[in-house]
């Protein structure tokens, strides 16, 4: 399961004020099943975009955060899946889930409405991860067809390693090149397995970097945080949070109540 699944979650967060968390965007797509009330979520922070009750939902590779409105109390479980985990546990490719926020039972049908009851019936985090382990393993042999891998170009793979591995910084046509591809050519095929293009990713990469710098217990000053997650200055990353996240970085600092909780 390592090659579909990034990694596990539980949380369990109480007593901060109302409000709305930014859920940022990165290389993989998540998935958050609740364990207490509804979750409400909308595909935008402070946009308009519609507020929409979720049980448990399953999101693709975004290109913005999306907002999760809480009343101080959060209590769940995060999946997140690599592209190739999109085709192994849902049946298809991430691209088809870029952008978009859906129920995850409509994924996984009946398996999906399993997985949510059993982690709300279990009564510890290692007996809901070995449910997790157990219904994902059942979906993936569900969907095995032949290989996952097999039906996903190996020169995506390998791009989406390598722009991963460099946390986006790493020149796209030298990319291609090394591919055996044109730079057009590699857009085309990455954006139609991943959904986003090279280009997009790249940036959430960076911004993912910044992000998780900013998100620590002490962290770097914005100008440092800049340097580090590789934009050209601080006025640059300004920029690029500001569109990842519908806000300026400070507003962002000011208004995440659930900062530092991870």
């Amino acid at each position: 399961m390592r090659r579909y699944v990034g990694s596990y979650a539980g949380f369990d967060l109480r007593g901060f004020p109302a409000g709305v968390h930014c859920g940022p965007p990165g290389r993989l797509l998540t998935a958050v099943i609740s364990l207490s009330g509804p979750l409400e979520v909308a595909a935008g922070v402070d946009d308009g975009s519609p507020v929409t009750r979720f049980g448990s939902v399953a999101g693709g590779l975004m290109r913005r955060s999306v907002a999760i409105h809480h009343d101080g109390r959060q209590e769940g479980v995060q999946v997140s899946l690599t592209p190739l985990g999109a085709r192994a546990v849902y049946g298809m490719p991430a691209a088809d889930l870029a952008n978009r926020l859906v129920p995850l039972d409509e994924l996984l049908g009946a398996l999906g409405a399993e997985l949510v009851d059993r982690l709300r019936t279990a009564t510890t985090w290692a007996a809901r991860f070995a449910a997790l382990d157990e219904l994902l393993l059942r979906a993936v042999s569900r969907n095995a067809g032949g290989d996952p891998v097999s039906r996903v170009r190996p020169e995506v793979a390998e791009a989406w390693r390598r722009l991963s591995a460099a946390r986006g910084r790493v020149q796209i046509g030298r990319v291609a090149a090394d591919l055996g591809w044109s730079r057009r050519y590699l857009t085309e095929r990455f954006r139609g397995e991943v959904g986003l293009s090279p280009k997009t990713f790249a940036r959430v990469l960076r911004f993912e970097h910044a992000h998780e710098l900013a998100t620590t217990h002490d962290p770097l000053p914005w100008a440092d945080v800049a340097t580090v997650s590789g934009y050209a200055d601080q006025a640059h990353l300004v920029r690029e949070w500001s569109e990842f996240t519908g806000r300026s970085p400070t507003a962002w600092r000011r208004g995440e109540v659930l900062l530092g909780t991870g």
